[in-house]
């Protein structure tokens, strides 16, 4: 799993609005899971509502004691009907699909009833391969029919936006069409990201793009 570093958590009020980065989920061989909170993000999160992770309410704390556990219970079960669709959407390696740290990664344990996310710092090795969805849609309000699964994408890299100095702006064509959502965007910065490649993967429309899942790949 040499492409994914951290696992940064990402919270927000709702649809549409600015994405917090308020924790990290760090693994290794000698110290395996551990999860902190990250004062900066946690402080401004706060002025929007934030309270923290229901089982890990200390903010001042590392955590060390069943963490992979405690987040891969947003996982999907492996012995789910439709796990090989599940697999193939999003990018996941067959091989790794029983590792709990790897699915979070891939998956961004997304769950309807909070708005936590879960987002891997990515290194851009040969192998790579993960499912973005595009950030700014509800800002743009492109019409419907705007994107189409299998468009070829593109990228320029923002670092002078005033807001995230990582930031990516996606174009299909001439027009924009969305940003790489935060964390996603560090790997686009790294050394041989130039030869990153982007394929839209699904959409969801109604009237205006609601969210456009977009596959990034090494080569």
């Amino acid at each position: 799993m040499k492409e994914i570093g951290h696992i940064y958590l990402s919270w927000r009020r709702g649809q549409g609005e600015r994405r917090h980065i308020v924790g990290v989920l760090k693994k290794n061989i000698t110290q395996g899971a551990r999860f902190s909170y990250l004062q900066k993000g946690v402080d401004a999160a706060k002025q929007e509502g934030f309270t923290p992770y229901p089982e890990f309410p200390e903010t001042t704390k590392e955590y060390t004691d069943n963490v992979e556990e405690i987040f891969g219970q947003r996982i999907t079960k492996s012995e789910r009907s439709d796990i090989t669709d599940f697999l193939d959407f999003w990018e996941i390696d067959p091989k790794f699909k029983d590792q709990k740290f790897y699915l979070l990664a891939h998956t961004q344990g997304l769950n309807p009833t909070d708005n936590f996310e879960f987002l891997a710092d990515y290194n851009p090795v040969k192998s790579l391969r993960f499912l973005t969805d595009l950030a700014s849609l509800s800002v743009l309000k492109l019409p419907a029919g705007s994107i189409e699964k299998g468009d070829k994408l593109t990228y320029q890299l923002e670092s002078d936006n005033p807001h995230d100095k990582e930031a990516v702006k996606v174009f299909k064509g001439e027009t924009l069409v969305g940003y790489i959502k935060k964390i996603h965007c560090k790997v686009f910065y790294k050394p041989r990201a130039s030869k990153l490649k982007l394929t839209v993967k699904a959409i969801e429309q109604n009237g205006v793009m609601k969210r456009v899942f977009v596959k990034v790949a090494g080569q």
